[in-house]
């Protein structure tokens, strides 16, 4: 169970970091760009990928999570600012419906009606996730802050559909594609980066550097203690599955309630309750 709890800190801690990025004048995307320099290293150390035989690589897919991760990155970075953590780290969370509906569309996966309660409960605890009656948590106003938890929500939802094609491609490993996608991500980040800094949007400082190191080691020690969780527990992997999203729902809420004082409606309240109902039931499913 500790490689559920150091899992479940991990991804909170993302939350946190940014979070204070704004107060520290840091840039997100700059981070967001160096954190995955440091992915592939930690990759590369732990998770051992075999990059001798890619003939039945998965291009296409590398190719679309290379673009989609950094882009979600900056939409969490948004939400987080806007909509605090409790609502981000939910709406990531409850995402898992949309897999559930993806394997029932295209995967021909049976649809039985415990399934369809945990998405219809899942659906209704976003609903009144959005629900906002007071001002944005962030000082700088933005006119649909509730897009950016809904385009979580959305965004998590495809990536994991995504990795779960990868998980389907027997002859390369899943360290071995993680990597891959951390160095299209990085690379892809890293020209835009590039092109910010040559028209003056951007410029790189050190401070932002260390920031997304940081982000970085984070990010990966979520992904690390999640597999190491799965391998410890590998006859009961609806334990580490459940743990880790309602661990992460209620450390999210904790963190953003007492720590940044995050403002929740008693509808937010009864939608963060939903969710954590949503992934019981999508786990007994």
């Amino acid at each position: 169970m500790i490689y559920i709890l150091l899992s479940i800190c991990c991804s909170v801690i993302v939350s946190v970091m940014l979070k204070l990025a704004k107060r520290y004048s840091i840039d997100i995307f700059q981070a967001i760009t160096w954190n995955y320099s440091v992915a592939i290293i930690l990759t590369a150390i732990f998770l051992k990928p075999q990059l001798s035989n890619l003939t039945d690589a998965p291009v296409y897919t590398y190719s679309l999570l290379g673009v989609l991760l950094p882009a979600l990155f900056v939409i969490i970075g948004a939400s987080v600012r806007f909509m605090g953590i409790v609502r981000t780290d939910t709406a990531q969370r409850i995402s898992l419906v949309i897999p559930l509906i993806a394997a029932f569309l295209f995967f021909g996966e049976a649809f039985t009606p415990v399934k369809f309660a945990g998405i219809a409960v899942g659906f209704v605890a976003m609903g009144l996730l959005l629900f906002r009656s007071h001002a944005p948590v962030a000082e700088t106003k933005v006119t649909f802050p509730w897009l950016y938890p809904l385009l979580v929500f959305a965004g998590f939802g495809v990536i994991d559909i995504l990795f779960k094609k990868l998980s389907q491609t027997t002859s390369i490993t899943f360290g071995t594609s993680l990597f891959l996608v951390y160095v299209l991500a990085f690379v892809l980040s890293l020209a835009v980066l590039i092109y910010l800094v040559l028209i003056k949007k951007a410029k790189f400082l050190w401070m932002h550097i260390l920031f997304g190191w940081m982000l970085g080691v984070a990010n990966f020690g979520n992904i690390l203690f999640y597999l190491l969780a799965h391998r410890a527990l590998a006859h009961n992997p609806s334990l580490v599955f459940t743990t880790m999203n309602i661990g992460v729902i209620t450390l999210g809420t904790l963190v953003g309630t007492i720590v940044f004082k995050e403002k929740t409606t008693w509808l937010n309240r009864i939608g963060i309750i939903l969710a954590i109902i949503a992934v019981i039931i999508i786990t007994y499913a």
